[in-house]
């Protein structure tokens, strides 16, 4: 599904990943819209073909964080584009170096840490009491079937101690959870401990001592699939793990084997290594013990204000000649 949407400028920008047909009901919106000519579509594009039709006459895109991936075969096939403005924090979805020398400035700003602990605390709570399993029911008409776990004297690990995990741990210290940090890196330790946070190297002691498991760790050469069975199966059979952060950070189909063993005894999840889902399809949504939702960490209101909010300003920095944030200055030599 395609939207026109024609503004005062001359320089088109195509934003493509718009789930839910929300950008042009953003209060930031408007000043998109008039002073640039905008395309928006809905729909996910996969092959290289169909990513090069769509993105052909653009002159700049604005990118909904990382579900439009951006490689060097794509550039090479995009002569119109001299811009890219990405909403939050860049990542390897972009092919910076290939940008660079095509003379592509890419410019990038943000991050949102409340959002998405506010879903990750959700999940913990929806997942220990089993409130969405009581709701669905209670639709069924039937009255109570599952006995929900409080969280008050359990023990909460906060694995990736950095801006997100912060605030997680303060949420669970406020419900009277006794926090630990998987120390494994020594900023983790060195953060974990200016909150009074603990810290514990040993990763079995970790994950076994843990009654919830919440998963905030940055997708780094270092920290793919540095989640791995061994760490899962070592969690208690009534024990909760938690990932909003990124699937790849667990080991390939660790996670899967793991609650099939019945450790842990509950998943919640927020991502996966490819999106969006359609019709169900994965592994993890065939389990009755994962409480899934569709990536939806940072999609809130106030969030996407702000994400777009920047991105936005990006792009008018840019059209003034003053481009801001930008991630590779040596491409506008070029």
């Amino acid at each position: 599904m395609v939207k026109n949407l024609i503004g005062k400028g001359n320089m088109k920008v195509i934003i493509s990943d718009d789930y839910q047909d929300c950008v042009k009901t953003l209060d930031c919106y408007p000043s998109l819209a008039q002073n640039f000519e905008v395309e928006i579509y809905q729909d996910t594009l996969t092959s290289l073909d169909a990513l090069a039709e769509r993105f052909v006459s653009a002159d700049a895109m604005l990118l909904v964080r990382e579900r439009t991936p951006v490689s060097a075969e794509l550039l090479a096939r995009l002569p119109k584009l001299k811009f890219i403005s990405q909403t939050g924090r860049a990542a390897n979805h972009v092919d910076l170096k290939a940008c660079t020398a095509r003379g592509i400035a890419v410019s990038a700003e943000g991050s949102a840490t409340v959002a998405a602990a506010e879903l990750t605390w959700a999940l913990v709570m929806a997942s220990m009491r089993k409130v969405h399993l009581e709701a669905a029911r209670l639709k069924a008409g039937l009255w109570q079937g599952h006995l929900g776990t409080g969280l008050r004297g359990r023990v909460l690990g906060i694995a990736g101690y950095g801006k997100i995990g912060s605030v997680v741990a303060g949420y669970g210290r406020a419900f009277g959870m006794r926090v630990v940090a998987l120390g494994d890196h020594a900023t983790s330790i060195e953060a974990a401990a200016s909150d009074g946070v603990e810290t514990e190297s040993d990763r079995h002691v970790f994950f076994s001592q843990a009654d919830v498991v919440c998963c905030h760790l940055r997708l780094l050469p270092a920290t793919r699939g540095s989640i791995t069975q061994a760490d899962l199966a070592a969690m208690k059979p009534t024990a909760l793990f938690v990932n909003s952060s990124r699937s790849e950070v667990v080991q390939d189909g660790a996670l899967e084997s793991a609650l099939a063993q019945g450790r842990p005894g509950f998943a919640a999840v927020d991502v996966y290594e490819r999106e969006p889902i359609f019709g169900a399809d994965h592994p993890l949504l065939r389990f009755d013990n994962v409480l899934a939702t569709p990536h939806i960490g940072y999609v809130e209101k106030d969030t996407y204000e702000h994400y777009f909010g920047i991105a936005i300003e990006q792009l008018l920095a840019w059209q003034a000649g003053q481009p801001i944030n930008v991630l590779n200055p040596e491409a506008l030599k070029r």
